[in-house]
């Protein structure tokens, strides 16, 4: 049977602790008993452990031995928001794909109540991010940013082979694209940066934005994609040729 995974709050050599929502649904909901064993993610490392101790507000383990633990996949995330049920979604599964980081932004055609109320859904968003983490086993949580301005974001400075989807563009395919990213880095794997913008597309001014400052328009094909489909057809393309 495999067991439960759980990302501690904290942890030094030998032991973890987990806190909060986590340590109440372990003693209340699964009646977790000292004794029992688990499997525990402490500073990005996965352990075999045992409890020590298990209360409402807290969960003490032991760390028994390291386990081998597969690393997130050098991919961030540039994510327009979007309706927020959908975006949840997109996050969650963005998550199981092994993305190392989400970065929200608000874009020309963000809706104005989405993103006057972004800041407050951040931390959900990152709970969202941490639950994820859990069900699909990682051996980490993405860091999900606070949002920003598309413009601070497309004029970051770059940390490897940035693409944003681009409904316009006709000649170049995001497998095209990975392709070159990998002939260029040799036998390192690349570093991508990937943007998805919102329903109905970036604006022509922000295309233009995005082209000033080094990133490469790419395409996945003529259907017409939600926000949320093409995020994850994306990461499905993107994740598949990193592996």
């Amino acid at each position: 049977m495999t067991r439960r995974r759980w990302i501690a709050e904290r942890w030094d050599e030998a032991t973890a602790a987990i806190t909060g929502a986590q340590a109440e649904h372990f003693a209340r909901v699964l009646r977790g008993q000292p004794g029992m064993h688990a499997d525990v993610v402490a500073g990005g490392r996965v352990y075999h452990a045992e409890v020590a101790a298990s209360s409402n507000a807290e969960v003490r383990f032991n760390l028994l031995t390291e386990i081998e633990a597969e690393p997130s996949l050098p991919i961030t995330l540039v994510l327009s928001i979007f309706k927020y049920d959908r975006m949840e979604w997109a996050l969650e599964k963005a998550v199981e794909l092994g993305v190392s980081e989400i970065v929200p932004v608000i874009a020309r055609r963000t809706e104005r109540h989405l993103a006057q109320s972004a800041e407050k859904r951040a931390e959900r968003w990152r709970r969202i991010a941490h639950e994820a983490s859990q069900q699909s086993r990682r051996s980490d949580t993405p860091m999900v940013h606070a949002p920003v301005a598309l413009l601070e974001r497309i004029r970051a400075v770059p940390r490897g082979t940035r693409l944003v989807l681009a409904e316009q563009e006709r000649t170049t395919t995001l497998r095209a694209a990975l392709e070159a990213a990998q002939s260029a880095g040799g036998n390192e794997m690349p570093t991508i940066e990937l943007a998805i913008g919102p329903e109905g597309g970036w604006a022509p001014e922000e295309e233009a934005l995005f082209d000033a400052n080094g990133w490469t328009a790419v395409s996945l094909g003529p259907r017409i994609l939600r926000a949320e489909t093409a995020a994850i057809a994306a990461l499905s393309v993107t994740a598949s040729m990193l592996e």
